[in-house]
């Protein structure tokens, strides 16, 4: 505890707080078990109302410096649009994380360890900082760049680095771009130190946690990932391209403060398929600025379906040559 509050991690100061009440209430002394949860929720609340002081979160220092990237999160659930399945499965994980204590009392553990599959653009990076911002939690992302090395063993021993700072520090912790390590062990391509590393991170994925840190894998390839991961995720979300009322819910989310009267939804959403939720918000966003340039106020049908015709002009630059 000494150790975070000097370090500025009041979340971490916190959550060790509450293992400490959840302890208490094991043992039996429920009372003080409920006023230690009772200073931790006003902690929390006055922090919540009082942000005019914010507390920063501390950086990866030593050797995590290179391999740990603090990620600002500006983002909650209600910002990003996602299919009811998956909001509905993200608010009970939510629930599980802030009632993580209740769940310890009763020789449970949250779930943790998730699994975004889908194209790029889908929503997968953004769905992660966004539960980093509704827990209130730093987002971490590891820096594959720096974790994989020629070298044998030693992505290996940076992994374990990463897996202790979990069981460590409490936070959201993303690998983007998972399959570079989670990729199957039969594969033609395989050398012997990658198959060592997946085995490593599926002993890490096992450890117990008191932190009960988020771990979030996500990948555009899952046909690549190895099965044995399956079994290690107790969740596994596949993102998609957006629907059309996700279009339409995209398009209205990114042109806030413009006017946009009588615009014809069908032509823009079929202007729209096959775009992902990324292509989406940058079209509307570059309508936006187009506008703002020439001083006007409003958006139309014809200006919005331009840029995203650009957008499908960009994407069918990149496809493969058939």
């Amino acid at each position: 505890m000494l150790r975070s509050q000097a370090e500025g991690d009041e979340e971490q100061y916190l959550s060790i707080a509450l293992q400490v009440a959840a302890a208490e209430a094991r043992q039996g002394r429920r009372e003080t078990a409920n006023e230690i949860r009772a200073a931790v929720d006003a902690a929390r609340a006055h922090r919540g109302v009082n942000p005019s002081i914010p507390i920063a979160f501390s950086r990866p220092k030593g050797d995590l410096e290179g391999l740990l990237e603090l990620r600002e999160t500006r983002n909650r659930i209600a910002d990003v649009v996602l299919p009811g399945h998956i909001s509905e499965r993200l608010e009970n994980l939510l629930l599980q994380q802030r009632r993580r204590d209740w769940l310890r009392e009763h020789g449970r553990v949250p779930s943790h360890r998730l699994l975004f599959v889908g194209p790029p653009g889908s929503g997968k990076t953004m769905t992660a900082e966004a539960l980093a911002g509704e827990l209130r939690l730093p987002l971490f992302v590891i820096r594959l760049d720096t974790l994989i090395t020629r070298f044998m063993g030693e992505t290996a021993a940076k992994l374990r680095l990463v897996f202790d700072e979990t069981l460590r520090r409490r936070a959201v912790y993303l690998f983007d771009e998972f399959d570079a390590v989670g990729g199957r062990r039969s594969a033609s391509n395989d050398v012997a130190e990658m198959r060592r590393v997946l085995n490593s991170f599926l002993q890490f994925m096992e450890e117990p946690s008191a932190t009960d840190s988020p771990i979030v894998a996500a990948t555009n390839h899952p046909e690549l990932l190895d099965r044995a991961l399956l079994r290690r995720f107790d969740e596994v979300l596949e993102f998609d391209l957006p629907d059309a009322e996700q279009v339409r819910a995209v398009i209205k989310a990114n042109l806030r403060g413009m006017k946009y009267p009588r615009l014809s939804w069908p032509a823009i959403e079929d202007m729209a398929q096959g775009l992902s939720q990324a292509e989406i918000a940058r079209a509307a966003n570059e309508a936006v600025k187009d506008a703002i340039l020439a001083q006007r106020k409003t958006i139309s049908t014809a200006q919005l379906t331009a840029k995203l015709s650009e957008r499908q002009a960009m994407r069918a630059a990149f496809a493969p040559n058939v």
